[in-house]
This record gives C-alpha cells, structure tokens and sequence, in this order.
C-alpha cells in the first residue's frame, strides 16, 4: 500500500495531525499557541510500525505547518531524531 497518499487530518478538537492507516489511528499530539505548534507526541498503533507510517506523518506535519506559515517545536523525541535525519525542516523549527 502507498501511504504515501493518505491525507493527513488535523483533528483542532482534540489537538492531534493524523493518519488513518488500515482502519488504525497514527497521531501527533500537540499543543497551538499563537504561531508555533508543540509536537508532544508521536504514536503508530504497534501492528503498523516499521512500515515508515510515522516517517510519513511528521514529515506531511512539517508540510502542514509550513504551507499555514507555523513554526514547530519538537518536543517528541521521534521527531527531534528526525530533524536530525533531516536537517532541511530546521528551516520550520521555531
């Protein structure tokens, strides 16, 4: 399956970007304030991981962020060692 293609929902109710994988929730937790965006926590349900699912969820989240203009602050330790992986999104770290 290309979960590449699946949509990423920001669910403002309860304060969450996710991913519908094979009926199952992936979520970022976070926290808005004014124009930065805390990303607390990163969660794949376990039957998902190694699949790259969490991979695809922070980086459309990146894609999320910079295309409202907000900043992100990596509070998740997943998603700082992505960063690290990946130093072309410190351009959306706040």
């Amino acid at each position: 399956m290309d979960f590449q293609s699946i949509e990423l929902m920001n669910n403002e109710l309860i304060h969450s970007f996710e991913l519908m994988v094979e009926g199952k929730r992936s979520f970022i937790d976070y926290q808005k304030k004014n124009n930065t965006v805390s990303l607390i926590h990163t969660e794949v349900p376990r039957e998902l991981r190694g699949k790259g699912i969490a991979e695809i969820l922070v980086e459309k989240t990146f894609y999320y962020l910079e295309e409202h203009k907000l900043k992100a602050v990596p509070l998740c330790s997943y998603i700082r060692d992505f960063i690290k992986d990946h130093p072309e999104w410190n351009r959306i770290v706040a």
